[in-house]
């Protein structure tokens, strides 16, 4: 059970929504009692992104990222430039929901120069990062939340306005838990820091919040027994319970301290707690079809590995592939172990319900 729970988490990622309502005011007239209660959809103006591997869209620029491999990007934008799948990802797809361009990844910054920044948002998600420090050199949420501070106040990129205009995606996914089975930690200890965890992804929401974020969608773990690094022991027909019983776990925990954060911050920022959980399920269980048809076989990757040591986008030492690619991307809920194919994540989208009842 320990290897399969280092396994784990690698690279993982997760989604998106957003919400705003408000009420319509007019002159002082017969109608003015009517126009309050008018309610109008928040249309934020930038979108500003924390997390991992769900959210990245190419803030890795190191040549060794599988990121940067064929045959990642091959559906879109056509090469690979650093999304962990063949298209577009959690980021791309929470953008456009709300009418945004999908906003520039930090990393860029020096190529496109930071006023560009102010068109759209930032992208400050680096894959394989978690709440705190993993087995990856690259910053971490809260080293992210410092970047963010430094455009907001250090270089005065981003005013007021433009902070209480925007919203803010946070993906929190499983790389801490990897991490910490990766050092061979005690599974007594297990519970304590799924706590720690949440308890620390609370400190990065009122952080953000008190940057002058006005809306904040936080993902909740998605069912990581049932990634594809789980399921092929069963030819990819069977989820891992006990991971998933840990990840609902964390979803709880989440969804209370979140709950309690609104309350205590009722005129601040609000946070909506994504239920990628639910989605993901929705979609693996047939329940949810994506443009009336569904994924026949949704726990089996796109691209794969030949044997093991191999993976998504591996070569060997002559330069010859050494991964399996399906004929049609279109047909494959995942991409490769950990990450959802483009498709996939068009599908988890639209059944994220928090967007349908928030924008």
């Amino acid at each position: 059970m320990d290897f399969v729970l280092r396994l784990l988490f690698s690279l993982l990622l997760l989604i998106s929504l957003f919400s705003g309502r408000g009420s319509a005011g007019g002159v002082y007239n017969h109608h003015h009692h009517r126009r309050r209660h008018l309610r109008h959809r928040f249309r934020p103006t930038k979108l500003f992104v924390f997390g991992d591997s769900y959210a990245d869209t190419g803030n890795i620029l190191f040549p060794i990222s599988p990121a940067l491999q064929f045959p990642y990007g091959i559906t879109f934008p056509g090469k690979p430039i650093g999304r962990f799948s063949d298209g577009r990802v959690l980021t791309d797809f929470a953008a456009r929901h709300v009418g945004l361009k999908s906003p520039i990844p930090f990393s860029v910054r020096n190529r496109v120069g930071l006023r560009r920044f102010k068109e759209t948002g930032v992208n400050f998600a680096f894959g394989g990062t978690g709440v705190f420090d993993t087995e990856y050199p690259l910053p971490n949420m809260t080293t992210q939340i410092d970047f963010f501070q430094q455009l907001r106040h250090g270089d005065s990129i981003f005013t007021n306005t433009d902070a209480q205009s925007s919203v803010a995606l946070v993906s929190a996914s499983g790389n801490d838990y990897a991490f910490y089975f990766a050092m061979n930690s005690s599974r007594q200890g297990l519970k304590p820091f799924i706590m720690s965890v949440v308890s620390q992804i609370i400190v990065n929401l009122k952080r953000i919040g008190g940057l002058g974020v006005k809306k904040i969608a936080v993902t909740g773990l998605g069912p990581l027994g049932c990634l594809p690094v789980f399921t092929a022991p069963s030819s990819y027909k069977q989820c891992n319970e006990t991971i998933n019983s840990l990840v609902q776990f964390h979803n709880l925990l989440l969804k209370e301290a979140v709950k309690k954060l609104n309350q205590e911050t009722k005129h601040s920022s609000k946070v909506f707690v994504v239920d990628v959980y639910g989605a993901f399920m929705s979609i693996i269980e047939g329940r949810k079809r994506y443009n009336n048809g569904e994924f026949k076989t949704p726990l089996k990757p796109c691209c794969y590995g030949v044997g093991s040591g191999f993976s998504c986008g591996s070569v060997d030492g002559e330069g010859k592939k050494m991964f399996v690619l399906c004929e049609d991307q279109k047909a494959a809920f995942f991409w490769d172990s950990v990450h959802p194919t483009q498709q996939g994540w068009a599908a988890a989208i639209s059944a994220f319900k928090s967007f349908r009842n928030h924008f």
